[in-house]
Formats: C-alpha cells, structure tokens, sequence
C-alpha cells in the first residue's frame, strides 16, 4: 500500500523551564498508509515516541522495509506519527547548544580535549531541561493536533524504553485521546518518585530545578557511537547468532547524527579529518509514575487496554531497581498483555527479532490480541511457540 510521508512542525508552547512560555515547533513525522476516502471513524492514527537517549526516528524510522517498524505499520493501513520531545532529535534543543551545559563527567570522557573543546568548562545552565509535565505537554499538543488534522477521536500509543513515562500517566490522565497502549521495554521503578501529596500528577513543589545535586546541575548527557555498541553488546546472547544486525548501529548513528545539527559536529576526530559526532540526550526530571500512579481509576487495562513487550535479554528495564513485571502487576484492569521473547534485547527494534515485533504491534492494533491471547503473561521461544509465563 501506498505511504505518504510529510514532515510536519507542531506548534507548541513550552512548558520546559528554560524556555517556558515561548513557542516552538516539535518534530513530527507522519507515514500515512491509510486507504483514500477512508472515513475519519475508521481511521487508525499512532503516534510513536522515543525513550531516553534515542531519539524517535533512529528507533522507529531507520532506513527502508523492515527496518522503519513505523514505515512497516503504515504499510498495513495505519497512520503512523514520529515525535521528538523538546531536546532530543529534531524538535528545539533549548539550553543545549553549548557543549558546556553537558554533564561534567562528559567533557573528560568525550569532549575534551576533543572538538569543540580543548579544556574543561563550567555548566552554564546548572539545570536539568524538562520534565514529567513538560513531557505530558507536549504529547498532549501533538495528540490534538492529530486528532484535529484528520479528525479522529483517539489515538493508538506505542513507546518504546522511557517513553513510558509519558505515554502511561498520559493515557491515564486523557484517557478519551486514548485507544490502547503498547509499550516496548518499558521503565518502570515501582518506588520511583511520587507527585505532589493530594495529587495524581501534580509535580512536586518545589520541582528541583536548582538542587545542587549533580543530577539536576546540567540540562544534557552526550552518548557515543561506541557508547550504542557497547550497551548493545552487553544484551546478547551467543546462542542467537543473528541477534545483531551488522549494519544496525552504523545506520543508527547516521540517523542520531542527522538529526543533530551540532552534535554531528562534536566528538573525537576520524582519520579523515571529520568529527564522529556526539548525541545529546536531555536530562529529564521524571515523577508520578510507579505502583500508586499506573493503577489509578483503573483506566490501564480498562478504557484502555495495554500490551507490554519486553526481550529476554533486556537487562536495561530488569536491573536497578526497574521492573517490567511488577508494571504489569500494577496495571489494575484485565484488559492487559505482557510478553517476554526470546533473543531479543532492549534494542530489539534493530534486532532479527524485529518482524515479530512489526507482527506483534501489527496484530495487537487490528485485534487488541497477540498471537491469539487477549490478557495474561506469555513466554516467545526462539521458534516463536507461546507458553505461559507465569508472574
């Protein structure tokens, strides 16, 4: 079928601290593959958004066939929307144009005394840059405006890592806007920090915007092409010969280096006299989503179903303290899937495993079911036989 692919700038007033109240336009990317004349009541729109340290394009979008998961979604007739959240990939970078405002421990390890630095520096905006709020904001101004350009009531939701964090407390807060839920990898600390006391989502007062702590004394990190590799590397299993795809982290970085208009410029020197380049990734202080927040008025898993996937060899969302299974646990309403499958890790939209993760979204979309099952916790062996999992 047919894509028609348009980037668009979504206007939005900011809610991010360093540049509150000014308007900007986000990113947004939208592959259209649904039928002409179809009407607005059997359209299926879904917007994707990206986690942490990826931003939304080299997750979803990385080149042609099955490796864009959201070229492959609108293929089978969906309209599929790509956002980058304020500091990350194309949408603006407030606060984060000087290679100063990284995270200290960076300039050692990637800047100095590499371009554009030659020595250390001091943080010139001691701060992190958005937020739990900011970050409902904005996904909130991209699902109207969706819903406005083509006039559907609700949107489908896939995130992948960190984007839980938005997308859950989103759904539950909107749950009209909100069709269903499915999230890869998804973060979740059953203890993680709590909002304001009397409030479902309320931020803490006062949000610690200039706590000396050095998490919040910089609005960004940077990350490295051997930096993707290794964290890679760290999730295989040598019993799945095929997990990596060869060519994944190359294609991957020149998708971060695109989207990166002064990032691409920074980093270690190459033979050939250009820069690798270094990814600038947001510091964000996150709240309101843990084991008291994600059962709230029962709406996940109730007005809106959701399905969990994770890869078995995910160590990045099962250690520290972060647990896909006890989200699960969390998720109040029986309308609910998690799936844990085999020789695939946190980075399995890149892996070989990637058409069963094209095929489980595919099929949880059409039928609000995977591989047949509508509720439970399931185990995907490396044949690709379901068997229960139990939790």
């Amino acid at each position: 079928m047919p894509v028609q692919t348009t980037d668009h700038p979504v206007q939005h007033r900011s809610s991010v601290p360093a540049n509150k109240d000014q308007w900007v336009n986000l990113f947004v990317r939208e592959h259209d593959g649904t039928p002409a004349g179809t009407p607005p009541h059997k359209r299926r729109c879904v917007l994707m958004l990206h986690g942490r340290t990826i931003p939304v394009l080299a997750i979803y979008d990385t080149g042609a066939g099955d490796r864009s998961w959201a070229q492959e979604l609108a293929k089978t007739g969906y309209d599929v929307f790509l956002m980058d959240l304020q500091g990350m990939g194309r949408s603006p970078r407030p606060e984060m144009h000087t290679p100063c405002n990284a995270n200290p421990a960076h300039h050692v390890r990637a800047l100095t005394p590499n371009l554009p630095l030659t020595a250390d520096c001091a943080v010139q905006y001691p701060h992190q840059l958005g937020n739990s709020q900011s970050d409902w904001d904005e996904v909130h101004t991209v699902v109207e405006f969706i819903k406005n350009r083509h006039g559907v009531d609700a949107v489908d939701m896939i995130g992948n890592s960190a984007a839980a964090m938005a997308l859950g407390p989103y759904s539950i807060q909107y749950p009209d806007n909100v069709r269903s839920l499915m999230l890869q990898g998804p973060v979740f600390k059953p203890d993680g920090p709590n909002s304001a006391p009397g409030t479902d989502f309320g931020a803490p007062s006062p949000l610690p915007l200039s706590t000396p702590a050095a998490q919040w004394g910089y609005p960004m990190s940077l990350g490295t092409k051997d930096g993707v590799q290794k964290a890679w590397d760290n999730e295989t299993d040598p019993t799945c010969p095929d997990q990596q795809d060869p060519h994944a982290v190359d294609l991957v970085w020149q998708v971060m280096m695109d989207s990166d208009d002064k990032g691409r410029d920074w980093g270690k020197v190459l033979p050939d006299g250009k820069p690798e380049g270094l990814s600038r990734q947001r510091n964000t202080f996150w709240w309101g989503w843990n084991k008291k927040t994600a059962p709230l008025h029962g709406v996940l898993g109730g007005s809106v179903p959701v399905c969990l996937v994770v890869g078995e060899l995910d160590k990045t969302v099962t250690t520290n303290g972060l647990s896909v299974i006890e989200l699960y646990k969390a998720v109040a309403g029986p309308d609910k899937l998690l799936f844990k499958v085999a020789c695939a890790s946190h980075q399995w939209p890149w892996e070989a495993q990637r058409t069963t993760l094209h095929k489980m979204s595919h099929q949880w979309l059409k039928q609000n079911a995977v591989f047949g099952r509508t509720s439970g916790s399931w185990y995907v062996d490396k044949g690709g036989s379901v068997s229960p999992w139990p939790v």
